[in-house]
C-alpha cells in the first residue's frame, strides 16, 4: 500500500485518508475516489489529496480483512456484524460465557501491528446480541501475508468462544440459627432465582434445616432425590474453617472438599466440593446481596457447562478485589477502635440554590411563621443531636448568615453553587472534621423536617450490622433528609451535576435502612405553589 499525497489527476481508485469540503462536497474519509469525485474536486481547486492506493495482489482492504477475519472467529456461540471502517463486532447468539484464550488473542495481535482482536475479560456473561469482541484493521489496507498468517493461528483452536448457559436443576439447603429471620432466607431465595433467571435454571427443592453437621449431611445426601444438576448451601453462620459445620456435613454425606476460600472479594469464604458427581457449592454471606462477588463467578462457569477447580479459583485473584464490603463495621486497613458512648454525627444543611424555579426570590429567606425557611430547617439540625451543624451557603450568601444570626452553626460557602447541588454537598463533607463518623444532609428548603426527624436518622445508624445509610421515607416513598456513613464520602464528594446520592442509594442497597418520616420527610418547596401550600402567613 502506498500512503501519501497524490495529484488529482492521479487519484482515480485511490482511498481518501482525510475528509475532504470544499464548497457543497463532502467526500468521507476512507471512500474510494472515481473519475467523478476527482473531477468535482479539481473543479472546486483542489490539486492534490492525501490517499492510500493499494496494490490488489498484495493488500487487503481494510473491509475485506476485517470481514475474514472474523469470519474465522465465529461459531461457537459468536456471530459477526457487518464491516465497516474496518471493524466487525462479534456478538454472542445465545446467554453464556465469554471463553477466552488469552495466549491465542497474544498471537493474534503479534502478527501485524494493523491486525487487533479486542474481546471483553474472560468469562464475562452475556446475553443475546451482546458484543463479546471486535476485529479492528487499523490502517486501510494490510498486506494479504498478514491475513493469511493470523487466520492459520485460528484453525486448531479459536482463541474465543462462548460457553452457553444450560438450563439447570439447583438444590438449595439453608440452614437455620434463632438470630436468623426467615424472610432472609425468603429474600437469599429470590436473589438465587434472579441469578439463574439468565439461564433459564430453576430451583427444585428449598431445604431449611438445623444449623448441625448431621443435618447438613441428611440434607446433601437427600438432594439426590431431586436429580439436581448442582447443589448449593447457605448457612446461618458464615464457613470459618474447613472443619466447620457446613464442609463437616458434606464429608459426612459422602462428598468431598475441592477447595475452601478464593482469592475474590467479596467471596473469600466461597466452598466449593461434590457429592454424588455433582458440584456442591457452599455460599459465601456476600451471596445473599445481588450485588456481584465471587459466588457468581463460580456459579455462571457451573451453569455454562464449564469444569470448575480448585487451581481455577486460584486463578482469579488478578482482578478478583470487587470493591470494599461497604456493611463490614470498619475498614481493614486499620484495627477498630473501641466503640464510642455515641456516633459523632454531623448535620450538613445545603442552603446555597439560586431557587431558579421560584421565578426571582430567594425561597429560603421566606417568612413562615415569622421565622425564614431556611432558619426551620438549620433549628431543626440545632436541635438534634447532631455534634456539629454545618451550613452551606452560595446564592445570596450574606442576607442567608443574617437570617441565621445567633444559631450555633459553622458557615462554609460554595463559591460554585451554580453548578449544582452536588458541589455544596462536596463543600459540606470537605468541612467536616476526620472525628465525624457520619453526616445527615439536610435540605433548607425542607421547613417540616424536624429535629426528631434527624435523631430517627441517628437511631437507625448501626454500623456494625451493616446501616450505613439511613434513609428518610415518606408513605414508603424516599425522601430527605438522609444520613451517610463517612465509608461513602469520597463517593459523594465524586458527584457531579444538581443532584445528590440517588445513584449511591441504588449502588449500594444492602447498606441502606429506611425510617418512615412522614409527610414531613418529602415536602419541599421549589415552586411558589408549594411555598403558597404552607399558609396563607407565607410571603417573600
Amino acid at each position: 500500500m502506498k500512503f501519501g499525497p497524490i495529484p488529482i489527476a492521479a487519484a482515480d481508485g485511490a482511498l481518501l485518508a482525510h475528509a475532504v469540503r470544499a464548497g457543497d462536497i463532502l467526500l468521507r474519509k476512507g471512500q474510494r475516489l472515481g473519475p467523478a469525485e476527482c473531477a468535482a474536486l479539481a473543479a472546486a481547486g483542489i490539486a492534490e489529496v492525501i490517499a492510500a492506493r493499494l496494490d490488489p495482489d498484495r493488500d487487503r482492504h481494510e473491509d475485506e480483512a476485517a470481514r475474514r477475519l472474523a469470519g474465522a472467529l465465529t461459531g461457537d456461540g459468536l456471530a459477526a456484524d457487518e464491516a465497516a471502517a474496518g471493524r466487525v463486532n462479534l456478538r454472542a447468539t445465545v446467554p453464556g460465557l465469554l471463553v477466552v484464550d488469552a495466549a491465542g488473542v497474544h498471537a493474534f495481535n503479534r502478527i501485524d501491528d494493523g491486525i487487533t482482536l479486542a474481546t471483553l475479560p474472560p468469562f464475562a456473561p452475556l446475553e443475546a446480541g451482546t458484543m463479546a469482541a471486535t476485529v479492528k484493521i487499523i490502517p486501510f489496507a494490510v498486506g494479504l501475508d498478514a491475513v493469511t498468517a493470523a487466520l492459520e493461528s485460528t484453525t486448531q483452536r479459536p482463541p474465543i468462544r462462548l460457553a452457553p448457559f444450560r438450563p439447570r436443576r439447583v438444590a438449595v439447603i439453608s440452614t437455620r440459627l434463632p438470630n436468623l429471620k426467615e424472610s432472609v432466607i425468603d429474600k437469599t431465595l429470590a436473589v438465587l432465582r434472579a441469578r439463574l433467571a439468565p439461564s433459564a435454571s430453576t430451583i427444585v427443592a428449598d431445604r431449611r434445616i438445623p444449623h448441625t453437621t448431621e443435618a447438613v449431611a441428611s440434607a446433601i445426601a437427600d438432594a439426590a432425590r431431586d436429580a439436581p444438576d448442582l447443589v448449593v448451601l447457605f448457612g446461618a453462620s458464615a464457613v470459618t474453617d474447613i472443619a466447620d459445620v457446613l464442609p463437616a456435613g458434606l464429608v459426612a454425606a459422602g462428598g468431598e472438599i475441592e477447595r475452601f476460600g478464593m482469592p475474590v472479594d467479596p467471596g473469600n469464604l466461597l466452598l466449593l466440593g461434590r457429592h454424588d458427581g455433582r458440584p456442591v457449592v457452599v455460599a459465601p454471606g456476600c451471596a445473599r446481596s445481588p450485588k456481584e462477588n465471587g459466588f457468581d463467578w463460580v456459579l455462571n462457569r457451573l451453569i455454562a457447562g464449564l469444569t470448575v477447580t480448585s487451581d481455577d479459583i486460584a486463578a482469579l485473584g488478578v482482578g478478583g478485589l470487587l470493591n470494599e464490603i461497604v456493611s463490614r463495621p470498619r475498614p481493614r486497613e486499620a484495627p477498630a477502635p473501641e466503640p464510642a458512648a455515641a456516633p459523632r454525627i454531623a448535620a450538613i444543611v445545603l442552603a446555597a440554590g439560586r431557587s431558579t424555579r421560584m421565578g426571582g426570590p430567594n425561597k429560603l429567606l421566606a417568612p413562615l411563621d415569622g421565622r425564614p425557611l431556611v432558619r426551620r430547617a438549620v433549628e431543626a439540625a440545632c436541635g438534634s443531636r447532631a455534634t456539629a451543624v454545618i451550613v452551606v451557603t452560595g446564592h445570596e450568601a450574606p442576607v442567608v448568615r443574617a437570617a441565621l444570626e445567633g444559631l450555633p452553626v459553622r458557615f462554609v460557602h460554595n463559591p460554585a453553587y451554580a453548578e449544582g447541588l452536588s458541589t455544596s454537598l462536596a463543600a459540606g463533607l470537605d468541612a467536616l472534621g476526620a472525628e465525624i463518623e457520619a453526616a445527615a444532609v439536610l435540605l433548607g428548603d425542607m421547613p417540616r423536617v424536624t429535629a426528631g426527624m434527624v435523631d430517627r436518622l441517628v437511631d437507625a445508624y448501626q454500623p456494625a450490622r451493616g446501616a450505613l445509610i439511613a434513609l428518610s421515607t415518606s408513605g414508603g416513598r424516599r425522601g430527605n433528609p438522609v444520613l451517610w456513613s463517612r465509608r461513602f464520602f469520597p463517593e459523594l464528594q465524586a458527584i457531579r451535576g444538581d443532584t445528590g446520592g440517588r445513584d449511591l442509594l441504588a449502588a449500594y442497597p444492602e447498606a441502606i435502612t429506611e425510617v418512615e418520616q412522614g409527610d414531613g420527610a418529602a415536602f419541599d418547596v421549589d415552586t411558589p405553589e408549594a411555598l403558597a401550600a404552607l399558609g396563607a402567613e407565607t410571603t417573600i
